[in-house]
């Protein structure tokens, strides 16, 4: 079987942790199985790669087309609008993408089915693709794409649109199939599969080895997530100032860095916060196996990888 992946969530060269779940779980699919697999991760259009534009520039930075482990990715640009944008994503998504795809189809992959992950805009993106191909799509909702999105107008009907045009629906937990069924998908039709994780990369470490190879020597608190408002670092870092003879490291790239760095010194607690930017998988083995203590303290996750990677 041949499998087109769909989304946005999807590694690259400029961001190799960004949407990692989706490209682990598609290595582990095609791991001794016949299954071969090509993704289209579209990428916001944006015209510039000077540093200066931070996030924008990435966009502009990421490669064409790439190698990831084996597999072959294609990122096709797509132009983002202000205002209007969130409407009007889906549509913009699928227009952009079907030159990708053709190609594919034209240099002879020519695959069984879609793809794609999270419902809004990807998932409704990709049951346009299949309609367009003539291609069966299943869709995976992960999280605030069905808990968040699906309270505005015009996703939410998109979202049901998708779900009955789809041709299988999967959640990463049974709160997001009740709800994916409350917005009227038959529930015969959705299956949950939980996330998982690679126990061969994250498991039990020798505590003492890795806190002295990080220098820990203090009661330890690790927050894991991208520095973005919902995943609540600024509620860890105030939570901070209760706990005099703990430090916290937070753990991720983003672009409240700056914001989170002045809350750390605005509430006096700086000397004890430590920012290490992105880390790979290979390294947040060691910062589990150090730490006394996960924090988790986002808004919305529909399954905590950290959570099952830390334990």
């Amino acid at each position: 079987m041949k499998i087109l992946t769909f989304s946005t969530l999807y590694p690259n060269a400029e961001r190799p942790s960004h949407g990692i779940f989706v490209e682990t779980r598609l290595k582990q699919l095609l791991s001794g199985s016949q299954i071969e697999a090509r993704v289209v991760a579209p990428i916001p259009w944006f015209p510039s790669s000077n540093p200066r534009f931070g996030l924008y520039a990435a966009f502009a930075r990421v490669p064409k087309r790439e190698q990831r482990s084996g597999i072959e990715v294609s990122h096709p640009r797509y132009p983002v609008l202000p205002k209007f944008g969130m409407s009007i994503a889906p549509f913009l998504l699928a227009a952009w993408a079907i030159p990708v795809v053709q190609r594919m189809i034209d240099e002879g992959y020519d695959f069984d089915l879609i793809d794609a992950h999270y419902f809004y805009p990807d998932g409704v993106a990709a049951v346009m693709l299949g309609r367009y191909f003539k291609k069966p799509v299943v869709i995976t909702a992960r999280g605030s794409d069905i808990s968040l999105l699906s309270q505005f107008v015009v996703p939410r009907r998109l979202i049901r649109w998708a779900a009955r045009h789809a041709d299988g629906l999967v959640t990463v937990c049974e709160a997001l199939r009740h709800a994916l069924v409350k917005l009227g998908a038959s529930p015969e039709r959705v299956t949950t599969l939980r996330n998982g994780v690679d126990t061969e990369l994250f498991h039990p470490t020798d505590r003492v080895a890795q806190r002295k190879l990080l220098g820990l020597t203090s009661f330890t608190l690790l927050s894991v997530g991208s520095l973005t408002p919902v995943k609540g670092h600024d509620l860890t870092i105030e939570a901070l100032v209760q706990l005099p003879d703990a430090r916290l490291i937070i753990a991720g790239g983003g672009q409240e860095l700056n914001n989170l760095e002045m809350l750390a010194r605005r509430m006096g607690v700086a000397e004890r916060v430590t920012f290490t930017g992105i880390l790979s998988q290979a390294e947040l083995v060691r910062y589990y196996g150090a730490a006394d203590a996960l924090v988790l303290a986002s808004s919305r996750e529909g399954w905590a990888n950290v959570l099952l990677e830390s334990m």
